[in-house]
């Protein structure tokens, strides 16, 4: 270490350069060890023969407007999201009204965002989702105020995922925690009833439950009268994720203590005021993380509507795959599927740890 005088004269010893800056932070963080030193090699490694060339290919040597010749390019053709992106996200939607679900998807996203404030959590925004959700409902249908009527089975790609997903989601929440209720009743007709119900459905796969709504179930429907496939999937979805919600709410109110119990006693509440203001809020606070972590499963296994026919984002990506001059590019449309998948999950995750710090549920 270099030795330097202070403006008193006495003698200081100045740090190397190397422990300073960016080299001292490389120093302590990367090479600090052997073993640091090598795993920081194989990343670096792995980074220049790995990333660098898929960024090559994704971004450099990628083709991008509609109606380019990728085969030429040698890079990634992006322009199968490009040519194709109206039938991958909106279906058979009719293109030259193609403004009704843009608006109805700006609507619905308006709605979660703000929805994301608890402090906007009163009867106003109950007024505001109920009024929205008609308003939505109209735009898509039509047949009335001059727009025109557009049967449900056109409705496709991003707008079906998004109704799935967000009604199925909102619907099965409340439902799961009626069961895990149920389930703790001492009302043993109501307690075997929710028990049969939570296990036999946790015991098959969400397939056979929407091969059930699509196949089976219309048998038993009197003749002439029909229910939509979309709202037989919508149905069987909430079954299912309100049944693995149940046992993570059981558990979060085996997980209160007794005294909770014993103070609601004294206080002279009675069963549904002692759930409702003492044991449910404490016990759902608890459940946040795996709660979420149902939620975004369920809003991913909307995805296998697909097999039942229903025109879901998958369904209408390989729909536009089907065309003989996009054949050998199915890659870059997944990819771009993930990614939509991706930031739906995202916010679903950023939002359960954003409302785990408000709580105050031990989250760093």
């Amino acid at each position: 270490m270099e030795a330097r005088r202070n403006k008193k004269n006495e003698v200081t010893l100045k740090p190397p350069i190397a422990s300073v800056g960016i080299l001292g932070w490389m120093r302590k963080n990367l090479f600090s060890t052997p073993l640091n030193t090598i795993l920081t090699l194989i990343i670096i490694s792995l980074f220049w023969f790995s990333i660098l060339p898929f960024l090559r290919w994704a971004l450099i040597d990628a083709s991008w407007l509609p109606g380019a010749n990728c085969k030429e390019s040698g890079g990634a053709c992006w322009s199968v999201i490009s040519s194709n992106y109206k039938m991958i996200l909106f279906g058979f939607y009719p293109q030259d009204i193609l403004w009704r679900p843009i608006t109805a998807i700006l609507m619905l996203i308006t709605l979660l965002f703000i929805s994301r404030n608890r402090n906007y959590w009163n009867s106003f925004l109950g007024y505001a989702w109920g009024i929205s959700l008609v308003i939505i409902g109209i735009l898509l249908k039509g047949g009335i105020f001059g727009l025109e009527s557009v049967e449900i089975e056109k409705w496709g790609g991003i707008i079906l995922t998004l109704l799935l997903s967000v009604f199925g989601l909102t619907a099965a929440y409340p439902l799961g925690v009626i069961l895990a209720l149920g389930r703790q009743s001492r009302m043993p007709m109501i307690k075997t009833f929710c028990v049969f119900y939570i296990e036999f459905i946790r015991g098959v796969p969400l397939i056979s439950l929407l091969f059930m709504s699509s196949v089976v179930f219309p048998l038993f429907l009197p003749k002439g009268f029909a229910i939509h496939a979309v709202l037989r999937a919508q149905v069987a979805i909430i079954m299912f994720t309100a049944a693995y919600i149940a046992e993570v709410v059981r558990g979060g109110l085996q997980g209160m203590n007794k005294g909770q119990y014993e103070a609601a006693d004294s206080l002279g509440l009675n069963y549904s005021q002692t759930m409702r203001l003492i044991i449910l809020p404490q016990a759902l606070k608890i459940v946040i993380p795996p709660s979420v972590s149902i939620l975004i499963s369920a809003f991913k296994d909307t995805s296998l509507v697909v097999i039942i026919g229903l025109y879901d984002l998958l369904k209408t990506t390989k729909t536009a795959l089907s065309e003989p001059k996009w054949m050998g590019f199915s890659t870059e449309a997944y990819i771009f599927l993930a990614v939509i998948y991706f930031i739906c999950c995202f916010f679903m995750s950023t939002y359960s740890r954003k409302l785990e710090k408000e709580l105050n549920t031990g989250l760093e």
